[in-house]
């Protein structure tokens, strides 16, 4: 379907639509299967990861015939991602739980690698809960009744430093528990696991809470615990070990407050799946069980496995066991779940043509945004990124807000966007294009300068420690647009390319190894700043951003 004719029936669309930038579910087009990592075979098995990207610390839930997952968001917005699914193998992005994150003043500015840690998703009395951590500022609760949104404004249900990785259980005696860890930079102890007593709203603590598990000989490194209750016997299941290191534990007791038995349940044996731990067990209809977790892959961050689980003397079993000793490992593909029917592939969104009033749902900014960061473009079917002034205290784009990004969506692909610049006449060194961002990171763009529009490659090595970009020019530019091209290759290779035609590309700068950021693997995304305080702005329209299969 050509742009125009796309264009014109969208716009229809567009006038009913909420004027917010990132789009609402039910307004979400259906989104095209993914070019560069599809995890169901089309066989009736899947390959894992079943999601290829940094969905970190994920949590699931089946309720009726849907399943529902959320991740760890840290800093980005918005935050707490919701995908949807109905086999545990094809998912998409239905929308986000928190639209800005509490305190909003101090989360206006970048804060990586805090905000909401492992957060926890459950169904109770026909509503959707999500309990979520912030280690400098306590435990929050948000709710739905519908999981696409909207979701309420979160409420602190307990102040404090290092309470993290919050689990709530409504149990069947009507009393209700939280489950959670701590964080040892904040609370100066970690590797044990705690219970609080919560009210019946599940919306306040009601003590300070009690030690039920100390991992400190067996289990550093102890986080993350999920509690369940089944026959009779409370389970936590915790990761320990280390992310990368680590193992899946599983603590049984008759009674929430111990003495809990331990066993590890999934160690990475002789797979190539590092440190398989921390997630999900959720059931299907048809009465099979599965665990969702993650593996950190550093530079892509960590991705999203999908484990048969079985059940033996009560105990669980993850992955595969192949001596029979109670421990599994994981597997790489496995038949899908059986939800009683077969349904379509999909995957969660990464291109963008920016044709809607609405960002897709993968884009998060730095920082919570402001209405003049970006303005949906319905007319010329682009996203305009108005140049920003850079903060007094950002020594590198590290340190600004208004950055636009998405996660790595697999080990190999290919990036490309068409855009055009319109700087401000007044001014120098307004500056729009395309960043790998991390620790460290490199970026194409257009920048302006007294004679004209170069195209300038730039490389910020240690960006977290405060270091300057290093800049090169490429070209001067002509009139119209500029298409900024990056190629991801394996171990994180990006090699940057441009092309004046949209046919021809040429290379630009230096390969660059892509690094982690805090907590999170590298992103990919746009940006437009400036250096002077003046009363208008520049811009850069994006006509279309494309995640396609390398060349």
């Amino acid at each position: 379907m050509n742009k125009i004719f796309k264009r014109t029936i969208l716009c229809s669309i567009c006038a009913a639509l909420s004027f917010t930038v990132f789009a609402q579910p039910a307004s979400n087009p259906i989104n095209p299967v993914s070019k560069v990592w599809v995890a169901d075979l089309g066989n009736g098995m899947y390959k894992n990861p079943v999601l290829d990207a940094d969905y970190s610390d994920p949590d699931a839930i089946r309720v009726g015939n849907d399943f529902y997952l959320v991740a760890s968001s840290f800093d980005a917005i918005p935050g707490l991602p919701i995908l949807h699914s109905k086999d545990l193998v094809n998912w998409r992005i239905i929308g986000h739980a928190l639209k800005r994150q509490p305190p909003f003043d101090h989360f206006s500015k970048t804060q990586h690698g805090n905000g909401v840690w492992a957060p926890a998703i459950r169904y109770h009395h026909n509503e959707f809960y999500i309990y979520y951590p912030d280690p400098d500022f306590g435990i929050y609760v948000t709710k739905a009744s519908n999981p696409a949104g909207p979701w309420s404004l979160p409420v602190l249900i307990e102040a404090g430093k290092g309470l993290i990785d919050p689990c709530p259980l409504w149990d069947d005696n009507g009393k209700v528990y939280l489950v959670y860890a701590y964080a040892g930079s904040r609370a100066g102890i970690k590797s044990v696991i705690a219970v609080k007593k919560l009210n019946t709203e599940g919306t306040k603590t009601l003590d300070a809470g009690v030690i039920v598990y100390d991992g400190h000989e067996k289990d550093p490194t102890l986080e993350g615990p999920k509690i369940y209750k089944r026959n009779g016997y409370y389970y936590i299941f915790a990761p320990a070990g280390g992310v990368s290191t680590g193992w899946q534990l599983v603590l049984r007791s008759a009674n929430i407050y111990g003495p809990y038995e331990r066993r590890i349940v999934m160690d990475q044996g002789k797979s190539a799946i590092n440190g398989p731990h921390q997630g999900a067990w959720v059931s299907t209809q048809t009465g099979e069980d599965w665990f969702l977790h993650f593996q950190d892959k550093e530079a892509y961050g960590r991705v999203v496995h999908l484990q048969p689980m079985s059940w033996k003397d009560n105990w669980p079993v993850i992955g595969v066991d192949k001596d029979g000793d109670g421990k599994g490992e994981p597997v790489i593909s496995f038949k899908k779940p059986n939800t009683g029917k077969a349904y379509p592939v999909q995957t969660p969104a990464e291109s963008d043509e920016f044709n809607t009033g609405l960002l897709g749902l993968q884009w998060q900014w730095q920082a919570n945004p402001k209405a003049t960061w970006a303005f949906m473009n319905v007319a010329k079917g682009s996203l305009r990124l108005y140049a920003q002034l850079l903060p007094d205290s950002a020594k590198n784009l590290w340190d600004v807000p208004n950055v636009l990004l998405q996660k790595f969506p697999a080990q190999e692909f290919c990036i490309t966007t068409k855009l055009g610049f319109t700087s401000n006449p007044k001014i120098e060194n307004e500056k729009a294009g395309l960043v790998i961002m991390g620790q460290s990171y490199a970026s194409l763009a257009i920048k302006s300068k007294k004679d004209g529009n170069y195209l300038v490659f730039s490389v910020c090595k240690d960006a977290y420690q405060g270091k300057a970009e290093q800049e090169q020019n490429i070209i001067k530019l002509g009139l119209g647009a500029t298409y900024l091209r990056v190629t991801i290759t394996k171990g994180a290779r990006c090699n940057f390319s441009y092309s004046t035609n949209g046919q021809k590309f040429l290379p630009a700068g230096n390969e660059f190894e892509a690094q982690v950021g805090q907590w999170i693997g590298a992103k990919i995304g746009l940006y437009c700043t400036r250096n002077v305080k003046i009363n208008d702005s520049g811009w850069a329209d994006f006509d279309w951003f494309r995640v396609e299969a390398v060349k």
